[in-house]
């Protein structure tokens, strides 16, 4: 399959570098991409909104043949998700890493602390500890050494959704914080986090223990989810 990784905020396509030699050696054509102002800690950030990642992913889609796969991690998943409504017949499966399809309206996240046009990573001490879990000292120096800024107008836009063929769109969620029983629970509560993944027509739940960055934590497991999922999905 043609595989499109999607970095979740603050990261480029480096981020998935020890995720991605696991699914080349299963046989599959991997792209990785760094979005629209994440190219460098100079680049220019103002004016960038949730749509053109969307459409930039979407462009990388289809310059590829067939279906394709995306995999969304973090915010990444609602760039994902938009992609699939733009083009629910070109994409194969979504794999979401501890991430998931946002509602109509809602933004990734608009209570981040922003600086001007972009959003620094946040001190450590910002994140829950569920967040953190197995990103050890230096983890996590290597990341913040590697971060950039995400553009702040990705994080606060809203989303917007029209085509609902993207719930027939098979899903996978790999659950890393939360187990997948927790997650189960808060949709059947009605958490509105949740309510388009529970809106969703054949989605699966593969649970991964961690933090919230497998691709650092636990790559090598990740890998070998994604590869599995693939695998056992092949075909449909």
């Amino acid at each position: 399959m043609d595989i499109v990784l999607v970095p979740g905020f603050w990261l480029d396509a480096s981020s998935w570098d020890e995720v991605t030699p696991a699914l080349v050696e299963a046989g599959h054509r991997v792209y990785s991409l760094t979005l629209p102002g994440l190219e460098s800690v100079d680049a220019p950030r103002a004016g960038i909104g949730l749509r053109d990642h969307v459409d930039f992913v979407a462009d990388r889609v289809r310059s590829l043949e067939g279906e394709v796969v995306l995999v969304g991690h973090s915010g990444g998943g609602a760039v994902i998700y938009g992609v699939t409504d733009l083009m629910p017949d070109r994409i194969a499966r979504t794999i979401y890493v501890d991430s998931g399809p946002p509602t109509e309206g809602s933004p990734i996240n608009d209570e981040l602390p922003e600086h001007g046009d972009e959003i620094p990573l946040p001190p450590w001490d910002a994140f829950q500890e569920a967040d953190l879990v197995d990103l050890d000292d230096t983890l996590r120096e290597r990341f913040r050494e590697r971060a950039v800024p995400q553009p702040k107008a990705v994080a606060t836009d809203p989303t917007h959704l029209t085509d609902e063929r993207r719930l027939d769109v098979p899903a996978t969620v790999v659950t890393c914080e939360f187990p997948t029983e927790q997650l189960r629970q808060a949709m059947a509560e009605g958490h509105p986090w949740f309510t388009e993944l529970a809106r969703l027509r054949q989605v699966e739940y593969v649970d991964l223990p961690t933090g919230h960055w497998p691709q650092f934590t636990k790559p090598a497991e990740l890998a070998a989810v994604m590869v599995d999922v693939l695998r056992r999905h092949a075909g449909q």
